[in-house]
């Protein structure tokens, strides 16, 4: 096991490896640094031939990740910020993403922001029945997403569904991500690992190069989605007095006063 406290790392008999986010007391926010970890994991993967399947699953019962912790966006001032931050999340779900092994989530609770960021990225997503998916960022910071996250998320949900979804900063819930293919099925609430390994186990009875191959072409469609750029729109929301102001007010646990600017 390798394990960093806030991200563990374990590869169990027959090549079936678990990425779990470890701050169940923060419902899984992401540090910065967890981020990190996802991708030095993702490139351990891709070194260790011994590993065939990747599931990833957060801590507890409470969330897979509930997002980035806020904290960590007091001082962004900058465009510089706002950008590496983007190019950040940009690069840590390409891993995922581009990881050599199919992934799984096994989704309980939160899948929100940043968790449903990694999510996205990864090939399968099961569910619990307390599962919940989305990108609430209209009533909580104000921010924006990248080029390739809206990318992905249309190849995902459809250009109609991610309006809708982020304009009412609405979660979906387990029925309604599977009725939408986000979830491939919905478990029990106490199934969800169990249900997960035997998905895994089923994948390494199966041709890898197929499975390998499938994600690289299938990668390659979505990413043509991209036209890239999109820097100015990342600038213009964190860098914006409402981005300042969604934080604060997310801290200090009360309603954003939005100003459009």
């Amino acid at each position: 096991m390798t394990s960093t406290d806030e991200i563990l790392f374990e590869v169990k008999e027959g090549g079936i490896a678990w990425l779990t986010f470890n701050r169940p007391e923060a419902r899984n926010a992401m540090t910065f640094g967890m981020y990190e970890g996802i991708a030095d994991v993702c490139r351990r993967i891709e070194s260790d031939g011994s590993v065939r399947v990747l599931i990833l699953r957060g801590a507890g019962d409470k969330a897979f990740v509930s997002g980035t912790d806020i904290s960590q966006f007091r001082d962004f001032k900058t465009a510089e910020q706002a950008l590496a931050y983007e190019s950040r999340m940009d690069r840590v779900f390409d891993a995922i993403e581009e990881v050599r092994v199919p992934t799984i989530a096994a989704i309980q609770g939160a899948c929100t922001g940043g968790g449903a960021g990694i999510a996205a990225a990864c090939d399968l997503r099961i569910g619990a029945p307390s599962a919940k998916f989305g990108f609430p960022i209209a009533r909580t910071l104000g921010n924006t997403l990248s080029m390739r996250n809206h990318a992905r998320l249309a190849a995902l949900l459809g250009v109609a569904r991610t309006k809708d979804m982020i304009f009412l900063a609405r979660l979906l819930d387990a029925q309604e991500m599977l009725r939408v293919g986000l979830l491939s099925e919905i478990t029990t609430e106490d199934g969800l690992y169990q249900r997960a390994e035997a998905l895994a186990r089923t994948l390494l009875e199966h041709a890898p190069l197929t499975l390998r191959g499938t994600k690289e072409a299938l990668n390659r469609i979505v990413r043509h989605w991209n036209p890239g750029g999109g820097e100015s729109i990342v600038v213009r929301s964190y860098t914006s007095k409402d981005f300042q102001e969604g934080v604060e007010s997310f801290l200090a646990k009360r309603k954003p006063r939005w100003r459009g600017e």
